[in-house]
């Protein structure tokens, strides 16, 4: 059979508007016992435990895993397995979340008497309200589909769809429901670009003690020059006879004064700097300076304590080895 991409651009076209069709059913199915669903997860004290067989057992393992990293302790249970030996691995004290279309597929129904022996919750994703596990369940959430997105109305595409949108609205529901923010989310993204976003503070990635570039104001150009070479960021603070930070000057500073054709060196550094510079709290996401060096067109920030006190500089390339940019 020759291919043909128009066909295959049409086939395409419909498989994703039967998805959109099925998906928007379920927006208009979600009722009571959706809310109930989320409130029996959020009065569980321990883990919400997923299970199914086959495609829903593949949605079930991805549901598992973003309640796992939206603040919700979860995890898969292949229900063959349990039925083995891992049911050891469910509480009484669980919320099982148990997933299959048709509702009778045998390794799962296998198990639900066990699991309502124990007294776990059984919430159920069925597309078969009569079904064996809509029987077994507590809640029954309604995943069900008109026809599948294949042209056979065979395989488990709309179905699945519908399984992973419900799961994705539970997560974000209980999400809500415990105030989970942004930094909550990053402490179980440790190792990804978000949390090192969001976790990463100035102080963690700063320099300081002798690293950090300062003179005092007296400081004749020259001795401000040798600072700003030696120490690498292209700036240097400057510091009062207290030791207070007064002012910075910095390479974009003395290529402006060359251009306008001054006499340098006999200055002081009190006589070039430019004063009142641009800090940022130990204490303030790196992200925060990002964004302060982005909106002043700076490449270094000099970092002060509450007092003030200069305690460290950050310059834009420790923000790109840490890859917080």
């Amino acid at each position: 059979m020759l291919f043909d991409p128009s066909r295959a651009l049409t086939m395409g076209r419909a498989a994703v508007q039967i998805e959109i069709e099925q998906l928007q059913a379920l927006h208009q199915r979600l009722d009571a016992s959706f809310t109930k669903a989320v409130d029996v997860i959020l009065k569980s004290h321990a883990r919400v435990v997923v299970t199914g067989m086959g495609k829903s057992g593949h949605i079930g393992r991805k549901i598992a895993a973003t309640l796992a990293s939206t603040g919700t302790p979860a995890f898969f249970l292949h229900p063959a397995e349990a039925s083995h030996g891992d049911l050891g691995m469910v509480t009484s004290e669980d919320v099982v979340l148990a997933i299959s279309n048709s509702g009778e597929s045998e390794e799962l129904v296998n198990i639900l008497p066990v699991i309502k022996r124990l007294g776990a919750p059984i919430i159920a994703m069925t597309g078969k309200a009569q079904s064996a596990l809509a029987r077994h369940a507590d809640i029954v959430l309604d995943t069900q589909v008109s026809q599948e997105a294949d042209p056979l109305n065979l395989a488990p595409t709309a179905s699945t769809t519908v399984q992973l949108a419900l799961g994705d609205a539970l997560a974000v529901a209980v999400l809500d429901a415990r105030g989970f923010r942004a930094e909550d989310f990053a402490r179980s993204h440790p190792g990804g670009s978000l949390g090192r976003r969001l976790l990463t503070h100035v102080r963690d990635v700063m320099r300081s003690g002798a690293d950090v570039p300062t003179v005092l104001a007296s400081a004749p150009f020259g001795e401000l020059m040798r600072e700003i070479s030696s120490k690498g960021v292209g700036a240097t603070a400057i510091l009062d006879a207290n030791q207070q930070l007064i002012g910075i000057y910095t390479d974009g500073d003395l290529r402006r004064h060359i251009e306008a054709g001054l006499d340098l060196r006999e200055k002081t550094a009190a006589e070039v700097m430019h004063a009142k510079p641009r800090t940022i709290a130990a204490d303030a996401l790196a992200t925060q300076a990002a964004e302060m060096m982005e909106r002043y067109r700076v490449t270094c920030l000099l970092v002060t304590d509450a007092q003030g006190t200069l305690v460290g500089v950050l310059h834009v390339g420790d923000l790109m080895r840490a890859k917080v940019i």
